[in-house]
């Protein structure tokens, strides 16, 4: 008898096809980047993609897009930047989180940044691969498993993002239900360390991001997330 034994993936919180989860993946990507022109003018289209996902997941992402059929350019903007760049515990850069702006950031983000070099992709200077709209995108179109396993690893930060978002009545709460949905759920050390983020808060130390900075193989292209 065989002494090894194959560790199975933990099963999502909500059971779908791996078609559903990379689409969700997709969506959600599109629907956490700044709400531009593109955005706005692709909405009929995120309908019909939406329209195909199961019942667990796709009523907050059909809120979400009546909310952006409902609301104004420049409001949706303001929106925005007021969730996600003036509020601390609403960062869509997931290793603000547990390292703010310090040192041990810049590691981290190395990470990341050599997952997606592993997979062939290039990012913009100025682009920081922990940004969750890159992840969602890199694990929906480029490499499934790369890409889920560094959310995986990230589940009490974005269960912690999906709670802020709620506590404030942001609709961009139902684009993480449907992200953590697609993810193992939250267990006992996650809650422990989500509750530990949630009292620390992100570190305020600001030294630069020197060792991510310092990365010889540098990435050069794509466009930058607000």
């Amino acid at each position: 008898m065989s002494l090894l034994k194959l560790r199975r993936r933990p099963e999502p919180a909500v059971q779908m096809s791996e078609r559903e989860r990379r689409l969700v993946w997709r969506l959600a990507a599109l629907l956490l980047d700044y709400p531009g022109e593109q955005t706005l003018a692709m909405l009929d289209e995120l309908a019909g993609a939406i329209s195909e996902l199961p019942d667990a997941v796709r009523p907050g992402m059909e809120a979400f897009l009546l909310h952006l059929r409902t609301t104004g350019p420049i409001l949706l903007a303001q929106q925005y930047v007021e969730t996600f760049d003036m509020r601390r515990r609403a960062s869509l850069h997931l290793t603000f989180y547990a390292y703010g702006d310090t040192r041990k950031r810049g590691m981290a983000l190395l990470r990341f940044k050599h997952a997606y070099r592993q997979a062939g992709v290039e990012l913009g200077d100025e682009e920081l691969p922990d940004h969750l709209a890159v992840l969602l995108e890199f694990a929906a179109t480029v490499d499934p498993v790369g890409g889920e396993r560094l959310l995986g690893e990230h589940v009490p930060v974005l269960e912690l993002l999906r709670l802020s978002l709620s506590d404030n009545g942001s609709p961009y709460a139902g684009i993480l239900a449907a992200v953590t949905a697609t993810l193992p759920p939250v267990t006992t050390a996650d809650r422990r360390r989500i509750a530990e983020l949630a009292a620390q808060g992100p570190p305020e130390e600001e030294v630069g991001l020197e060792p991510f900075a310092m990365d010889p193989l540098s990435f050069t292209g794509s466009e930058s997330r607000r």
